[in-house]
């Protein structure tokens, strides 16, 4: 989410930079370039009170070397041909004293006779022209012609024409040479700085969404932790209520989740623990009743199941009754020895199977088989699959149980349990709280109490189909030597499989 806000204002400040950043730098290159015109603009006017006055050759060169193109020599001059300046003095002077025909013929004298002078100097004026000219000599005669100023592109540059009215209705171009360096002037810095500017916003953009993101994902990570462990059982975790106003409402409903699920848990506590305690009556009459039985191997199996009765009932309240809350994985310090286990329950169950004609056959259970299981959880699972066997196979059906484990180097020890029964018809349902075959004195609590001390290991529980051509129960303790492996992937593997099995 972070990296995602980071990337939504990097592209949106990047559009936003290049939408402004384009036009203003196309707008520092025509900025720059007008300047460059508008200079040689001025430097052509400066020509024109020259050319007002004058066409001498010497005149025009000093007056174009005062200006700064001119003395760069990138100012060029073009006076067309035209009628001698003195013809046009003797002229305007014939307005003299005496008779008009004497000032006529005195004029035409004179007029002959400076004609003649021009003539020796080289006749009638011809085209002037005064520094070196760049433009083409067809775009020169058309600005004479058209009287508008134009711009020209030369070899390294522009040029510029400017047409000027000179004496006798000729018009006469004073020719600009702009080059490229003075055209893009500033503009390389221009648009440097406006890429620094724009760097600057990206990077400045990136940061505050960088900080922005932060102060959202912050809080959300923290309730994303402070879930998962819950999830595994730590019922005192809350989450501090900051953030965004959305995040704040989410901590706080997830704080009061929190608090109701552990008043939820010490209700229930407290209800096994009076319905615990409410069975202490009926196990003392149990108790006085057996003291009094007498002697004999019926009397004793029946003071120790009302003994061990008793300290399941204790065992039960004391959990209740007990404020810390255990999470997944907790009291697996505890173990024992599943070899003894094993061989102590099926001494017990053996004489209810001696006495309803069961032929029962253990194995694997002559040598220790230490697992991370408390004795009293194990005792209750294998109780409780030699129950199942009592309850759900008829009278005269054999069973066995089979203690696997490959030595010290082991991942892993499996207890079987076959039977020749008919056989579970649904196993799934079987696997699930509260689902079984039913009948009397079935809850549907058996298998799920085995499964539950397998997955305490890291195990499982599969059913199939035994060799005895009944049920068989495989029950997987993973050993927790650092190298044991969960045959069906955990709590993951847990979920996927109450998924599936769900309806539909």
């Amino acid at each position: 989410m972070r990296w995602a806000l980071v990337k939504v204002c990097l592209a949106v400040t990047v559009m936003v930079v290049v939408a402004f950043a384009v036009p203003l730098a196309l707008v520092v290159r025509e900025t720059a370039r007008d300047r460059a015109f508008a200079g040689a603009e001025r430097q052509a006017s400066a020509i024109g009170p020259a050319l007002a006055i004058t066409r001498d050759r010497g005149e025009l060169q000093r007056a174009v070397a005062i200006t700064q193109a001119g003395a760069e020599g990138r100012i060029a001059v073009h006076v067309p041909a035209g009628e001698s300046a003195a013809g046009a003095e003797g002229g305007s002077g014939s307005n003299g004293t005496g008779s008009a025909p004497e000032s006529r013929s005195r004029s035409k004298s004179d007029s002959a006779g400076s004609s003649g002078g021009e003539r020796g100097a080289g006749g009638e004026h011809g085209e002037v022209r005064v520094g070196h000219s760049r433009a083409p000599q067809d775009r020169l005669a058309a600005a004479q012609r058209l009287g508008r100023a134009s711009t020209v592109e030369v070899a390294g540059g522009y040029a510029l024409l400017r047409p000027t009215a000179v004496a006798g209705g000729k018009v006469a171009v004073v020719e600009v040479f702009v080059p490229d360096e003075e055209v893009t002037r500033g503009v390389a810095t221009s648009w440097m700085v406006l890429a620094g500017v724009g760097v600057a916003l990206v990077i400045g953009s990136v940061a505050v969404a960088d900080r922005l993101g932060t102060r959202m994902v912050r809080p959300a990570e923290r309730l994303a932790g402070a879930a998962h462990d819950l999830g595994e059982g730590e019922l005192d975790v809350r989450v501090p209520e900051e953030g965004p106003t959305e995040l704040r409402s989410a901590a706080v409903a997830f704080n009061s989740m929190a608090d109701q699920v552990v008043q939820l848990l010490a209700n229930e506590r407290e209800l096994a623990a009076d319905l615990s305690h409410r069975l202490r009556t009926p196990l003392t009459v149990l108790r006085l009743n057996a003291a009094s039985l007498g002697e004999g191997d019926a009397a004793d199996q029946t003071r120790a199941a009302v003994a061990q009765l008793e300290g399941e009932v204790d065992r039960i309240i004391s959990t209740a009754r007990e404020q810390r809350a255990q999470s997944p994985g907790a009291g697996h310090s505890a173990a024992s020895d599943a070899a003894e286990v094993i061989r102590d329950r099926m001494a017990f169950w053996s004489a209810l199977a001696e006495d309803e004609g069961r032929e029962a056959r253990v194995a694997g259970v002559e040598r220790p088989v230490r697992v991370p299981v408390a004795r009293a959880e194990l005792a209750a699972a294998v109780d409780a699959l030699l129950g199942n066997v009592f309850r759900h196979t008829p009278e005269g059906t054999a069973f066995s149980v089979d203690l696997h484990s490959g030595g010290p180097g082991s991942e892993a020890v499996i207890v079987l349990v076959s039977d020749a029964g008919p056989g579970i018809a649904d196993p799934r349902a079987a696997l699930r709280r509260g689902h079984g075959a039913g009948g009397p004195g079935s809850t549907g609590l058996g298998l799920d109490i085995v499964r539950r001390v397998a997955e305490s290991t890291g195990g499982d529980v599969r059913l199939g189909r035994s060799v005895l051509g009944g049920t068989e129960v495989r029950v997987w303790l993973a050993l927790r030597n650092g190298t044991a492996r969960r045959p069906r992937g955990g709590r993951r593997a847990r979920r996927r499989r109450r998924t599936a099995e769900r309806p539909g």
